[in-house]
């Protein structure tokens, strides 16, 4: 049941109206049996290892939460007798069980991860290293991957960590916990919320408000419209290219970055729309997870504007925590002592933001083209921090041209190709077939042509009615992002009931007739559903 099914609409059309029908005591337990009952439609024995999960993080957390409160009320008891250093040392060790507690909810947690996801990964490696010596493989056995492992492992992982860092009060209420955890709309593909952003509204009654369902049900609209008009319409593109690319090389692969860059973020952002909409109708707020990411600079402003929760996810708790652990200080005195202070200062924090890029890529998929696009993300930021010092100095030497719109955009399109050129990776699955692809275009001229004849469109599948169709749908959709810088356009329009009336039922026929259900497209689950 993906979002876009008309079995879901189905569903969280009755959602909402039993959510806004039943007295609103009972609100947050219509969501919680629909976010189990979607669950359990997903697949049955998916539910076991959430409800693992939730169990686990509720309770463990509990545990910690009162052995802290336990300690404060000991030490404010024994204030009298207990001096300065005394008091530290007794704080030091109560911090270091609950660091224990901790540790065991999160190896629990994250061991469950990568044995269904990488295991197969994992002893695919074995059985390479083996077969270099001729010697028997693995059997490589096939694992259940529960939806939206990654993304509920994140937030009940985060939360706990959360509680320890004495950020967040434990839960007291597991159904209520289990709705943090479960939340329909959000479980299949994020955003990666926090549970201080998001449990607190489960216990506040919301009514039935105008500008809530109005917005809520235009954002529902225009996800569909993103990914069922733009999204999977440009797919069938982009797998004929990369079905066959020793056939589809130079030019095509130039064409490949534009297409599969609209294509993910017409799928994700569109995603990411429904999810937020449905919430919308329901009186939450959920985090949002783009800001206009295309807009941006550079590549560092680049990942603060895409899936911005995960970002967030990964600096609060692998890049910082890693960062400033006792095992990085030792490693930072090390370096500047052995390899001079410049390097010293760098190493560190570069080891810091490798990793961190490495276990993101490692999170987006069980394959080495992630593993690699997530380096090669990290060592693009780590080069653009270096390089730092000569953009300044360009920019103090070059003012006028630097502040100009044309600079501006010539930024923005150079970072839109670095990303896309990288992500390519996620379309060929293959690191060595990605490689040759992306150097075919600097030496491999011969399919420049095919966009001067017309035969571009006949090789790729698409007719020039639906590319011109696609072309208008991708602009509405850089304008209305444009529009909504400060305020979002869906609330404004639901100010203007005509005009509100208006784009719903544009937006609505538009995809029932222009939507990719014909021969030849495939309306496909969500890209970031699958991991």
């Amino acid at each position: 049941m993906t979002l876009t099914s008309l079995p879901f609409l189905i569903f969280a059309a009755v959602t909402v109206l039993l959510y806004y029908l039943l007295p609103k005591r009972a609100q947050w337990v219509v969501l919680l049996t629909a976010s189990i009952l979607f669950y359990a439609a997903a697949g049955g024995w998916y539910l076991p290892f959430i409800l693992v999960t939730i169990l686990t993080t509720f309770l463990l957390a509990r545990v910690i939460e009162r052995r802290a409160k336990a300690d404060e009320d000991y030490i404010a008891a024994h204030k009298a007798d207990m001096d300065k250093d005394a008091r530290k040392a007794y704080k030091a060790a109560g911090k270091k069980k609950r660091f224990r507690i901790l540790t065991a909810g999160l190896i629990l947690n994250f061991g469950i991860l990568a044995v269904l996801k990488y295991t197969g990964f994992t002893l695919s490696i074995v059985n390479d290293i083996l077969g270099l010596f001729t010697a028997s493989t693995l059997t490589v056995p096939s694992l259940i991957l529960p939806l939206g492992i990654s993304f509920y492992t994140f937030r009940s992982t985060g939360y706990l960590i959360d509680v320890y860092r004495g950020k967040a009060k434990a839960a007291t209420n597991l159904g209520k916990y289990a709705l943090f955890i479960s939340f329909f709309p959000a479980v299949m593909q994020g955003p990666i919320c926090r549970y201080n952003d998001l449990a607190t509204q489960f216990d506040t009654p919301h009514r039935a408000e105008w500008d809530n369902l109005s917005a809520g049900l235009l954002r529902v609209l225009w996800g569909f419209f993103k990914k069922l008009v733009v999204a999977d319409t440009l797919m069938a593109a982009v797998k004929t290219i990369v079905g066959i690319p020793e056939d589809f090389g130079g030019m095509y692969v130039l064409l490949l970055i534009i297409l599969y860059s609209a294509v993910i973020y017409g799928d994700f952002t569109g995603g990411i729309d429904i999810t937020i909409g449905l919430s919308r109708m329901l009186g939450l707020k959920l985090t949002e997870n783009f800001n206009r990411p295309f807009s941006s600079r550079s590549t560092a402003e680049y990942w603060n504007r895409w899936h911005i929760t995960m970002g967030s996810w990964f600096t609060d708790y692998v890049f910082y925590p890693l960062s400033i652990c006792p095992s990085m200080q030792k490693l930072t005195k090390w370096s500047r002592a052995h390899l001079g202070k410049a390097i010293g200062m760098r190493f560190p924090v570069y080891l810091a933001t490798l990793v961190t890029w490495f276990l993101t890529g490692l999170w987006h998929g069980a394959s080495w083209n992630f593993i690699v696009w997530g380096v090669l993300n990290g060592v693009i930021i780590l080069i653009s921090r270096e390089c730092e010092p000569l953009y300044k100095r360009f920019r103090e030497r070059f003012p006028g041209l630097t502040s100009s719109a044309f600079y501006g955009g010539f930024m923005c399109v150079r970072t839109f190709f670095l990303m896309g050129a990288v992500r390519i990776l996620d379309c060929y699955r293959d690191v060595p077939v990605t490689a040759k692809a992306f150097a075919s275009m600097f030496y491999d001229f011969s399919h420049w042509g095919d966009l001067f004849d017309g035969s571009v469109m006949d090789k790729l599948g698409i007719t020039l009615p639906v590319w011109v169709l696609v072309g208008l749908a991708t602009l509405l959709i850089f304008f209305v992002s444009r529009a909504g810088k400060e305020t979002p356009v869906a609330d404004r329009l639901s100010r203007r009931p005509v005009l509100w009336t208006l784009a719903a039922l544009g937006l609505a026929v538009t995809v029932m007739i222009f939507g990719s259900y014909g021969i030849g497209f495939d309306a496909g689950d969500f890209i970031y559903g699958q991991f």
